[in-house]
C-alpha cells in the first residue's frame, strides 16, 4: 500500500496540469463518497437510502456546491471555485474526465500547461456567472432559484472542449465504427445538445456548460489575434502564491571587509585616515618625531608600509 502511495505522490508532483486537475477531481469524489459511506453507516432514522442521499447532499455538500441564489452565494463565495472540483455520481465524474483527458491532450499539443489551467479555472467561473445570472433573470426560472445547487467540472471541461476546437477545428480523432472525425463538429453536436437540454430537469448544468463553452470560444479567438485572456489569471496566481509562500526564518549576520564595503564608505574610511596621517606629519614639522605619542608612531607606521 505505501508503495501504490508513493508512485501516486510521485505521479502527481511531475506529472502535467492535465494529471493533477484529473487527480484533484478524483480525490475529491473519493473524500465525498467516503464521508457519504460513514454518513450511511452511523445515522439512523431515515427511511431509506434515497432519503440519506438527499439529507447529506443538503446538509454537507450545499458547503461546497454552487447556489442560483445571489443571497445564498453571498454566505459562501468559495462555491464559485470548489463546485468545479466536485462530483458526487460515479458515471457524472467518468463522463467528465474521460472528455477531460481526451481534449486536455489536444490542448496541450498546441498550447501551454499554464494556458490549461486558466482555461479550465476562468471556463468553470464564466459558466457558474452564467447559470446564476440565468436563474436571477429569466422567469421560466425564478421560481425555483432558491433551490437549486450546481457541482461537477463539465463548465470547466467545456471550456477546454472549445478552446481547443476552435483554434484547432480541423484536428481529428477517431471515433469508432464512424473513423475520423473533426473535433469543430463534435463541439458543434456537444453545444446543440447542451442548448436543447436547457430546458430540462438540469437546466443548471446545461446553461454551466454554455457558459464554459463560451470562455472556450473567446478564449481561441482571441489567442488567434495574440492577445492571451488568461494571462493576467496566471499572474494573479503567481502574485498570491508568492504572498502565501513561507519565508525563511534564520537570520544570517557577518561583519562586512574593506572589499565588502560600498565605494562611498571605503572612500570615507580612507579619508578619515589620511587626515589623521596629514594631522601627525604637520605636529612632526611643528614638534619634531620625539613628539608623538605611542599610538601616533604606530599609526604612521602603518600607513607607511601600505604606500
Amino acid at each position: 500500500m505505501a508503495t501504490i502511495t508513493d508512485e501516486i505522490k510521485e505521479s502527481f508532483r511531475n506529472g502535467s496540469v492535465l494529471t493533477k486537475l484529473i487527480y484533484i477531481n478524483l480525490g475529491v469524489f473519493l473524500f465525498v463518497n467516503l464521508a457519504f459511506v460513514a454518513f450511511f453507516l452511523f445515522t439512523g432514522g431515515f427511511a431509506g437510502f434515497h432519503d440519506k442521499r438527499v439529507y447529506f447532499e443538503s446538509h454537507y455538500l450545499t458547503y461546497f456546491q454552487l447556489p442560483a441564489s445571489l443571497p445564498r452565494l453571498l454566505y459562501k463565495p468559495w462555491t464559485l471555485v470548489t463546485y468545479m472540483f466536485l462530483h458526487f455520481d460515479f458515471l457524472h465524474i467518468l463522463f467528465n474526465l474521460l472528455m477531460f483527458f481526451w481534449f486536455g491532450r489536444i490542448f496541450m499539443q498546441y498550447l501551454t500547461e499554464r494556458q490549461l489551467l486558466n482555461t479550465y479555472i476562468l471556463g468553470g467561473l464564466a459558466g457558474g456567472a452564467l447559470y446564476i445570472i440565468f436563474f436571477n433573470i429569466f422567469p421560466g426560472l425564478l421560481p425555483i432559484v432558491d433551490r437549486v445547487e450546481l457541482l461537477g467540472a463539465s463548465a470547466a471541461i467545456s471550456a477546454v472542449i472549445f478552446a481547443i476546437s476552435v483554434y484547432a477545428p480541423n484536428y481529428a480523432v477517431y471515433i469508432p465504427m464512424i473513423g475520423p472525425v473533426k473535433i469543430k463538429y463534435l463541439a458543434l453536436i456537444f453545444f446543440a445538445i447542451n442548448l436543447i437540454y436547457v430546458a430540462s430537469d438540469n437546466s443548471g448544468g446545461y446553461i454551466a456548460h454554455i457558459g464554459g463553452s463560451a470562455y472556450g470560444i473567446f478564449f481561441a479567438m482571441q489567442f488567434k489575434k495574440g492577445r492571451d485572456t488568461g494571462k493576467f489569471f496566471g499572474r494573479l496566481m503567481d502574485s498570491l502564491k508568492g504572498f502565501f509562500k513561507p519565508r525563511s526564518k534564520l537570520k544570517v549576520s557577518y561583519k562586512k571587509s574593506a572589499k565588502e564595503m560600498d565605494d562611498m564608505e571605503y572612500n570615507r574610511s580612507k579619508a578619515d585616515r589620511q587626515k589623521e596621517v596629514d594631522r601627525i606629519l604637520d605636529k612632526i614639522a611643528k614638534s619634531g618625531y620625539d613628539s608623538l605619542t605611542k599610538k601616533e608612531k604606530e599609526t604612521l607606521f602603518k600607513m607607511g608600509n601600505k604606500s
